[in-house]
């Protein structure tokens, strides 16, 4: 292939199948890692690994990076995407709904992490895109453990962008505000969600695929230039 291999975690919906088309375009090989293989290969893309790999399991994630590494060649970017967003007020949020968050937004982002960064610290070049949230930089009512696992993987993405700048690697962090996806179906407090929609009904959001053009963008800036982190929302979203 001429162009190299990218690697998007959470590629089934949302803003991981737009960058999977988006990246798709510009003729990348892609390992899709997702919960869903259907969703998966639903997505029709041409030299296209799909695999479903819950991104906790690190041994299963760093499997999959070899599995595609060894097809395309080595992996020129991770996009970090798989998230879940389970919003509740602590006091009455059941305690598996943290750990959940935890395990998907911090330790899966860690794992794929782990999967790609020696590789490209050896070759002296690559780039490690973590979608992060307007959510982990400021507060927002019943978003409480969310915006901590999100606060998380900002702080991770600066000092490892800090750690691996002299070996030619880049850390970007894309932070959208809210965006129109299915993310909040996973959220079980039904009050929560309500908010949440009639928020999303009343501005007009960005789309997935504007994300995705993001994510891109950042990624096609010259190898020297590191975009640190963006923060992508609606005009609309005042908070």
């Amino acid at each position: 292939m001429e162009q190299p291999l990218i690697v998007i975690t959470g590629a089934g919906t949302g803003i991981g199948a737009a960058t999977a088309r988006a990246f798709a375009d510009r003729g990348h090989p892609l390992l899709l890692l997702g919960r869903r293989l259907d969703r998966l290969t639903g997505l029709g893309l041409p030299h296209a690994l799909a695999r479903a790999v819950d991104v906790t399991d690190r041994s299963a994630v760093a499997a999959a990076v070899a599995e595609a590494e060894a097809a395309f060649g080595p992996v020129d970017a991770l996009v970090n995407n798989a998230g879940t967003m389970l919003l509740g007020e602590v006091a009455a949020q059941p305690a598996q709904q943290w750990d959940q968050m935890v395990d998907v937004n911090v330790r899966g982002l860690l794992n794929g992490i782990a999967a790609v960064l020696p590789g490209m610290v050896d070759r002296g070049t690559g780039t490690v895109i973590n979608i992060g949230s307007v959510a982990g930089l400021k507060s927002y009512p019943k978003h409480t453990v969310y915006s901590g696992t999100k606060a998380a993987v900002h702080a991770i993405s600066e000092s490892l962008r800090e750690e691996v700048a002299a070996h030619g690697v880049r850390v970007v962090t894309i932070a959208p505000g809210a965006v129109r996806t299915d993310l909040l179906s996973h959220t079980t407090d039904e009050a929560a969600k309500a908010d949440y929609q009639a928020f999303k009904d009343a501005v007009e959001l960005p789309t997935a695929d504007e994300i995705a053009e993001a994510v891109r963008w950042v990624y096609e800036q010259p190898q020297r230039i590191t975009v640190r982190e963006l923060v992508l929302a609606a005009t609309g979203q005042a908070a």
